[in-house]
């Protein structure tokens, strides 16, 4: 049951800015054999991986997706945030105010330079909209005139954009950052490498239906959004030669666990591939691939708090997120890290 994942939390932990450096965000750490927990500091992190394990990454890259402009030709102010690209210049976004904005509305931004048309309202209530502009691509509008789609419980203006995008980020397309991976350092990295540590790449375009609070009482009738993922032929040569030695493989993120679980899903392994996955794991749903896992504190009655739940066990994970609470960690995007192992 939904209820089942709810905790209380009290405000002042949800973490308003990373820690600085990143590195020093707290981490928790869970030993799935012998229930032991440990508190530690996130850059600890390689004093748990051997040489050979392989972490996985998502290198996705969040869009400044949000943008406010003015409706033509009322003059009122709106705001866009892109969530997908359907087609071309067509884009699925959230609208505010969706209620007044109608399919033939037009959306001025910044000096007029880039325009929207609303084309279609879905039954979700977001709009089918076309952009139009004046340079060689949408992205370098989205760089003059978008802001980071923060989530609402982020009420602090970021003082560097780079702050919500992870240091290995490259494919643009995300319309939130994957938030595991926001803990690492460029030295860190260097670290892991020097220590016999593979790590390897994977695609995942974070929608904004990865945070929503699931609405069915019933778990197993969410129906959870798509998201377009790719994996390489590198990447998948690196898992299978890993799996194959009996060596972890650890996904960093909860995206980069369900990208390499929906493909272990689907062909019985992991290899090079790329398409949309709406996998929902929650406890009971069986594991084909990751050994460990690297997460954030995640929001109650979330798909995200079901998935940690489901590789770690539902009794386990409740009361390490009481031992979160109690012990004073950072939640959600900004927050601390769990590593469960």
């Amino acid at each position: 049951m939904k209820k089942d994942f709810w905790y209380d939390l009290p405000k002042e932990l949800i973490a308003q800015e990373p820690a600085s450096p990143r590195d020093a965000a707290r981490l928790m750490v869970l030993h799935r054999d012998s229930d032991e927990i440990e508190h530690r500091v996130f850059r600890d992190l390689l004093d748990y991986l051997m040489p050979g394990d392989l972490l996985v990454v998502n290198n996705s890259k969040v869009l400044p997706a949000r943008i406010v402009g003015v409706k033509q030709p009322t003059g009122a102010v709106c705001e866009l945030l892109l969530l997908r690209q359907v087609k071309g210049d067509q884009w699925e976004c959230l609208a505010k105010p969706g209620k007044r904005m109608h399919p033939g509305n037009t959306v001025s931004f910044g000096d007029g330079s880039l325009t929207a048309t609303v084309d279609e309202t879905l039954e979700d209530g977001n709009k089918l909209v076309t952009f139009h502009y004046d340079t060689e691509t949408l992205y370098e509008k989205l760089d003059a005139f978008g802001k980071m789609p923060l989530p609402p419980y982020i009420t602090k203006q970021l003082e560097d954009q780079s702050q919500y995008q992870t240091v290995y980020a490259k494919e643009l397309g995300s319309a939130a950052a994957p938030t595991a991976g926001l803990h690492f350092t460029p030295e860190l990295m260097d670290a892991i490498r020097a220590k016999g540590v593979g790590i390897a790449e994977v695609t995942l375009h974070v929608g904004l239906g990865t945070f929503r609070p699931v609405q069915e009482d019933e778990i197993a009738d969410h129906k959870m959004h798509s998201e377009w993922y790719s994996i390489s032929e590198d990447t998948a040569r690196q898992i299978q030669a890993a799996k194959a030695a009996g060596r972890r493989v650890i996904a960093v993120g909860t995206t980069s666990c369900r990208t390499l679980e929906a493909v272990a899903a689907k062909y019985g392994e992991i290899k090079a591939c790329s398409g949309n996955t709406s996998i929902f794991l929650y406890p009971g749903v069986p594991f084909r691939c990751i050994d460990g896992l690297i997460t954030n504190f995640h929001l109650p009655e979330s798909t995200l708090i079901m998935l940690v739940s489901a590789f770690y066990g539902y009794d386990k994970t409740m009361a390490a997120y009481k031992a979160a609470v109690d012990e004073r960690y950072r939640f959600f995007s900004f927050g601390d890290a769990m590593l469960i192992l």
